[in-house]
């Protein structure tokens, strides 16, 4: 029986017990509570509703808690602050593969540009190779016999050689550098006695030799005290032999290989390019 039915029962008992109460009007008060009743048989029968379907179903009645919106708004805004934060992450690997692909063509770009400079540089070498002369080289006395002893060290042939050049005698210096390069080619003072020696023969206006010895003291572009100067004495026996293309060639890479080479050197670089009338 439900508590309406009670409610109504109870009151036809008053009514038979009490005549003298039943012809008393109802109180508004009355009604209210009736209101009450009905909103209460409402709430038992959703109640019961709940407790049968568990029943039959077999399974537990769960009642969400109050605070259910708040904890799916909550990890709403969870998932939402995860999807931006992929959208950077994924933003800087793409900057990050973007860099590595340009750094990659970068560096096979200079590989290139050396290769092509190194067969250049080989091309102008084969181009001014010349026969060897026939016929005994000089000696360090210019010509003179020398008496047998034993052979002097690298380091004793090259000081010799240095001093016969500061001395004045570039033809003795011419021979000795030579003999240096021929006795101890894979020394370490090789290249320096090839830059020496092509300065011997531009003295005498050699140039085609000057050019073979320079481009044997700088393959490889050292970075040594001397080898900014041998560049350019390359490039100017170049203008000197007609080739300003590949004097120009040459002064490029010296700009770029020696940035920081004396400002006498620099201006003497300077003027063959003017010579040369290389592009700016």
């Amino acid at each position: 029986m439900t508590l309406r039915r009670l409610a109504l029962a109870s009151a036809a008992v008053l009514t038979l017990a009490t005549p003298a109460f039943a012809q008393t009007p109802i109180d508004p008060l009355d009604a209210r509570d009736a209101r009450r009743l009905d909103r209460m048989e409402q709430v038992m029968r959703e109640l019961r509703s709940i407790v049968f379907q568990g029943r039959d179903s077999g399974k537990p009645v769960v009642v969400q808690p109050a605070e259910t919106d708040y904890q799916l708004q909550e990890l709403t805004r969870r998932i939402a602050d995860l999807e931006q934060a992929l959208t950077r992450v994924n933003g800087q690997l793409e900057t990050t593969s973007h860099d590595l692909e340009q750094a990659k063509r970068d560096t096979e770009a200079l590989k290139r540009d050396n290769k092509a400079l190194t067969d250049r540089l080989g091309g102008v070498e084969q181009r001014q190779a010349a026969p060897a002369p026939e016929g005994p080289a000089p000696d360090l006395a210019g010509g003179a016999t020398v008496a047998a002893g034993p052979a002097p060290t690298a380091s004793e042939a090259f000081t010799a050689a240095r001093q016969l050049m500061l001395s004045g005698d570039y033809t003795g210096a011419e021979g000795a550098f030579r003999d240096y390069v021929d006795r101890y080619d894979d020394s370490a003072k090789a290249p320096e006695a090839r830059y020496w020696l092509g300065k011997t023969l531009s003295a005498r206006a050699a140039h085609a030799d000057a050019a073979q010895a320079y481009i044997g003291a700088i393959r490889g572009w050292p970075a040594t005290s001397w080898a900014p100067d041998a560049t350019v004495e390359l490039a100017r026996a170049l203008v000197a032999l007609k080739k300003p293309a590949d004097a120009c060639q040459i002064l490029g890479e010296f700009d770029r290989r020696y940035p920081k080479a004396a400002a006498a050197v620099k201006g003497r670089a300077a003027a063959a390019r003017t010579q040369a009338k290389c592009a700016a």
